[in-house]
């Protein structure tokens, strides 16, 4: 009876023993099998898109309908290179305008200049290559023009008599910083469209012998809203 009761108890122990073995096993076994189908999928996941993935001609439209609207207001067209649908170096070039006068004081502001920016875009968005973009960036801006200052002429209160204040081919530059924050959306085929939020800041500026200019092309009045936008239809090719 008792030599029966060991062996029972030896067979007990060695079921118990390969059964945490196979355990054992079957749980390094599903490890294995994890690791291989992540191994799998960031395969399947990694990002294999050209570095160059084209480039985009765009037009603003809110430059336009400022000129019909009021005083002052630009032509401005931009060139966008698109690398890996993640970065954007973008060149804006455009022609600023202004015709202004004061009612009260007569004085008549005009100017007409081109103007330049430079910088780059990041897409922040995590789908990198969906047909919305979530734009973030900055650009530099800088311009040389001249302006032209008309008035009546001014009563001298000392001397009496009439003189004359004005200035014409007054030589200007201007130089700032905007930061950048926008959309754009796939509308048909290449077509694109979007709107971007701008603050600007001034770097560097040269104004003249009689003060501040009035406007600044590309920048937009002195004094002013540091705040700008633009809303750009573009062509992708």
């Amino acid at each position: 009876m008792g030599i029966t009761k060991a062996v029972s108890l030896e067979m007990t122990k060695a079921v118990e023993k390969g059964a945490f073995l196979l355990a054992c096993l079957l749980m390094l076994g599903g490890a294995s099998a994890n690791a291989q189908n992540q191994k799998k999928m960031a395969t399947v996941e990694k990002d294999t898109i050209p570095f160059f993935r084209g480039m985009a001609v765009g037009v603003d439209v809110i430059g336009p309908v400022q000129l019909m609207v009021s005083d002052y207001g630009q032509y401005e067209a931009s060139l966008r290179i698109n690398l890996k649908d993640k970065y954007y170096p973008v060149f804006e070039l455009g022609y600023g305008k202004a015709d202004a006068s004061d009612e009260s004081t007569k004085i008549n502001y005009k100017t007409s200049a081109p103007y330049a920016r430079i910088g780059i875009d990041w897409n922040l968005l995590k789908n990198k290559h969906d047909d919305y973009r979530l734009f973030g960036g900055f650009r530099y801006g800088f311009t040389f023009f001249k302006y032209d200052v008309t008035s009546p002429p001014i009563q001298d209160p000392i001397w009496g008599g009439d003189v004359p204040y004005g200035a014409e081919g007054v030589k200007s530059n201007y130089h700032w910083l905007e930061g950048v924050f926008g959309v754009d959306a796939k509308i048909w085929g290449p077509v694109r469209m979007g709107w971007s939020f701008r603050y600007k800041r001034r770097l560097a500026e040269k104004d003249g012998e009689i003060g501040n200019s009035y406007y600044v092309p590309g920048f937009g009045k002195q004094g002013g809203s540091r705040l700008g936008g633009t809303f750009n239809v573009t062509l992708e090719i």
